[in-house]
């Protein structure tokens, strides 16, 4: 099963994430602004982890006083993803 989303990021310099998970495996992430090299680099490091892995690690990382990060964000946003199949 194909799932996608692009989620509306909150509290960080990227402004949306495009997520695609098929059959519980992150296919394709690509941020919307954020810094590039932090971005692409979390892309390729999660494209063929399993959704909840990357949510497991990534969830509740902070980028300096802030209470989220891009991270946060992306595991946020593909737990949004995942939701959209439950309902």
């Amino acid at each position: 099963m194909r799932q996608e989303i692009t989620y509306k990021t909150r509290g960080t310099c990227s402004r949306l994430i495009y997520v695609e998970i098929e059959d519980g495996i992150i296919r394709n992430v690509t941020f919307d602004g954020g810094c590039s090299g932090n971005t692409n680099g979390i892309s390729a490091l999660v494209v063929g982890m399993t959704a909840e892995e990357a949510i497991k690690k990534m969830k509740g990382i902070r980028c300096g006083p802030r209470s989220t990060s891009c991270p946060d964000q992306l595991a946020q946003a593909i737990e949004a993803c995942l939701a959209q199949t439950e309902n």
